[in-house]
């Protein structure tokens, strides 16, 4: 079946990628000092600042971050300077795929992040269904999702499985509203 998309990069961006600008990075991505506990646990300072990073892109924008992704630099230079560190110790960071298995494990187990997955992604999905009935557009829906993810610290499946679930939900709403006005 071929990937329906409904968002634009414009608005994949606005929705997905970490936050750059000064505002946002003080609302999103200051480390409190329990967080900044959690994060000197790890011992190695890029294991320190991968931890970190993985935090603020859980809280906001509410997914994990991909090992090849680049980190704004913006960004790193803002973490890691909470935590006495330098952008480039991220460089090695997760050189061990478990590295960032176990980091996940944590921060789902310390701070309650869940898994898109099981009774919690039903849920949301019926949810969606009921939100597309009065969404204004694709971008409306894909963008509440999100929101209600983050909310429920439901960490966000991939920007294609968002697309999809809005999809159905869109068509779903369109039938039930056709179906009403035949009635």
């Amino acid at each position: 079946m071929a990937h329906r998309t409904i968002l634009t990069m414009r608005q994949r961006s606005a929705l997905f990628d970490l936050q750059t600008d000064d505002a946002s990075m003080l609302r999103h991505y200051i480390l409190a000092d329990d967080d900044i506990e959690h994060i000197n646990d790890r011992r190695r300072a890029e294991n320190r600042i991968g931890f970190a990073l993985q935090l603020c892109a859980l809280r906001y924008p509410g997914r994990l971050l991909s090992s090849d992704e680049v980190i704004p630099e913006k960004v790193l230079r803002f973490i890691a300077a909470q935590l006495g560190l330098i952008g480039d110790d991220i460089l090695p960071y997760a050189a061990r795929r478990q590295t960032r298995q176990q980091h996940l494990h944590a921060l789902r187990q310390i701070y309650g992040f869940k898994m898109f997955s099981g009774q919690g992604a039903r849920r949301l999905k019926a949810w969606l269904e009921c939100e597309a009935e009065t969404a204004r557009s694709n971008e409306d829906l894909a963008r509440r999702f999100v929101e209600e993810c983050r909310r429920t610290q439901t960490i966000l499946p991939g920007v294609t499985v968002i697309e999809r679930l809005c999809a159905d939900a869109l068509g779903a709403a369109e039938r039930k509203i056709e179906s009403r006005i035949a009635e």
